[in-house]
């Protein structure tokens, strides 16, 4: 077997895995691996911050369902990384981030930019581990795609002194290939208990978490739901599993990012079937109102996360996928497809009657009617990007989406600034999909100069800001404590012009103050970002102290809006 440069297996194993795109900053440790890259099919991507290329990773990797690349130096660049992997632990997104170090002989002396990154990983990642041997390159590299891609998906730190880099190992491409994944398979005598949980319940509905969307499991969930006519709710993550326009779309239960019909269609159900999801604090708020009166069925395929939150009444380990088919296969082999009844039409009755208003002519611009805007404007195969605070909220409350893979939010780690760069890694993964950012304005300014990142490489995207000047989300949470206090952005004129920043990276960019000016607005930037090939801002000047509907528990969300008439409906059977 032919010796070569061990940095040549690496990138060698990278390609065969699937990558065709990293993210990263080279630096004088990571030379070596930067040598191998650059003769390679891979494109590189220079960021301008590490926390920025981990993000784009991210974003890469929740659109395609591979593992994301993200590459930097020793030292600073490896601490940088930190945030972004612990977003993409949270969210269970497979990501492998690659630091240089310095030479193994100096990593007890202090040596310049040494720091035990592995160490300071090792609580984010599913795996931290350092390179010590060059023979080892490319086998540590199999088993970080392994790890990232197996049971609950997650982020590997792989740490390379540069005298391991440097040196030398036996490989051949044509006798290697990717390592094999488990899917875990539910044990069928749980199959059939579930069932049997389902079909006895009166008010059943399928709750889908991100893990259906992780699994690409969305038409097995459609099937399903189709063959038992049971409604069906997402999570936050789980936000394109299901198509919102279809007649069992139940709406989203939660504290914070949920429907107002959501809400009441989860309080009125009698059982829970939980595919994916981690029954997270925002979306269940206070327990005892959660669960009460209702059974719980929880499907995952991490086991430790089945009774983390609470104890079901019964739990299912396997991947999403083959579970919901065994699901439909032992529920056909009962008998025929069932037909709409009671329950059904009851959950069209409350999106009927009891969906938040999104058509405020108000000027200064209420938010939802931005969202508004944007359902009808944008069409079912968008790719929409969104991070933390009102505005994510907001869109989670109004945004409606149909496909999997199409709405991305980084919802348990919440960083700030996420947005453009992950944007950004969408666009390079599907170069001929519409990818649109919904940034707030505070946290845009997290991460603003990855616009100079898209602008160089000409990845276009269009960027919508809700802009009203603060840091909202924590204003809304300190009116209990009577403060407005450190959140105020504003200053001068209508606070920093982000059009001129946009137009100092060269990018084109306009200011909506009207409701009636949004539409045109958008039309403008998706033409001016498909013609220019660059990013394009569209910022919209909200309400400034517009809040968002939210609350301690389902039955306890506080409206800020005034609301049409609850038309009262009537759950006995």
């Amino acid at each position: 077997m032919k010796r070569i440069p061990c940095m040549e297996a690496v990138v060698a194993v990278l390609e065969s895995e699937g990558v065709d795109t990293v993210f990263g900053i080279p630096g004088a440790a990571i030379l070596p691996f930067y040598a191998a890259l650059q003769h390679s099919s891979i494109r590189h991507v220079t960021v301008r911050h590490e926390e920025g290329g981990t993000h784009a990773a991210d974003g890469w990797a929740r659109v395609t369902g591979n593992v994301g690349v993200c590459v930097g130096t020793s030292g600073p660049a490896g601490t940088n990384m930190i945030t972004g992997l612990y977003t993409a632990l949270a969210d269970s997104i497979p990501m492998i981030c690659v630091t240089g170090q310095a030479v193994s002989s100096r990593l007890h002396q202090e040596a310049f930019q040494a720091v035990d990154i592995v160490e300071v990983a090792r609580p984010v990642t599913k795996w931290a581990v350092q390179l010590k041997e060059p023979a080892q390159a490319p086998w540590v590299f199999r088993e970080a795609f392994r790890v990232a891609r197996s049971g609950r998906p997650g982020p590997v730190l792989v740490d390379l002194p540069l005298d391991v880099q440097r040196g030398t190992c036996r490989y051949d491409r044509e006798l290697d290939a990717p390592l094999p994944v488990e899917r875990p398979l539910p044990l069928p005598r749980a199959v059939r208990e579930a069932v049997d949980l389902v079909t006895r319940a009166r008010r059943p509905i399928i709750l889908a978490g991100g893990g259906v969307i992780v699994a690409d499991a969305a038409e097995e969930l459609l099937a399903l739901a189709e063959y038992l006519q049971v409604p069906v709710q997402v999570t936050l993550m789980g936000k394109g599993a299901f198509p919102e326009d279809h007649p069992l779309f139940a709406g989203m239960a939660g504290v914070q990012t949920q429907t107002r019909w959501g809400n009441a269609a989860f309080l009125a159900s009698d059982l829970v079937l939980a595919v994916g999801a981690r029954f997270g604090d925002r979306h269940t708020g206070d327990l005892d109102v959660y669960r009460r009166g209702r059974t719980f069925v929880h499907v995952d395929i991490e086991p430790t996360q089945i009774g983390r939150v609470f104890e079901p009444d019964l739990g299912i380990v396997g991947h999403a996928r083959p579970v919901l088919a065994q699901l439909l296969e032992e529920a056909r082999r009962r008998g025929g497809p069932r037909e709409p009844g009671r329950w059904t039409r009851k959950i069209a009755g409350l999106r009927a009657t009891m969906a938040r208003r999104d058509d405020f002519d108000d000027v200064p611009i209420k938010p939802p009617r931005v969202f508004k805007e944007i359902n009808e404007y944008f069409g079912r195969d968008t790719t929409f990007v969104t991070a933390i605070g009102l505005y994510q909220i907001w869109s989670g409350q109004f945004q409606t989406t149909y496909l999997p893979r199409r709405y991305l939010v980084c919802g348990q780690a919440g960083p700030l600034g996420w947005e453009v760069p992950a944007a950004m890694g969408v666009k390079c993964a599907h170069p001929g999909r519409q990818v649109v950012a919904v940034v707030g304005d505070y946290s845009f300014q997290f991460l603003m100069e990855e616009v100079a990142v898209a602008a160089q490489h000409r990845i276009p995207f269009v960027i919508v800001m809700i802009n009203n000047e603060y840091l909202g989300l924590i204003r809304q949470a300190e009116i209990p404590y009577g403060m407005n206090y450190a959140v105020d952005l504003h200053y001068g004129e209508g606070g920093i012009d982000h059009v001129k920043a946009m137009e100092a990276f060269g990018c084109p960019a306009r200011r909506v103050e009207l409701p009636g000016d949004i539409r045109d607005a958008l039309a403008w930037a998706s033409a001016e970002s498909a013609r220019e090939r660059l990013p394009v801002l569209v910022e919209v000047m909200v309400e400034r102290e517009a809040n968002a509907a939210m609350g301690p528990a389902l039955d306890a969300i506080k409206e800020f809006e005034p609301l049409p008439e609850l038309i009262t409906a009537d759950w006995s059977d």
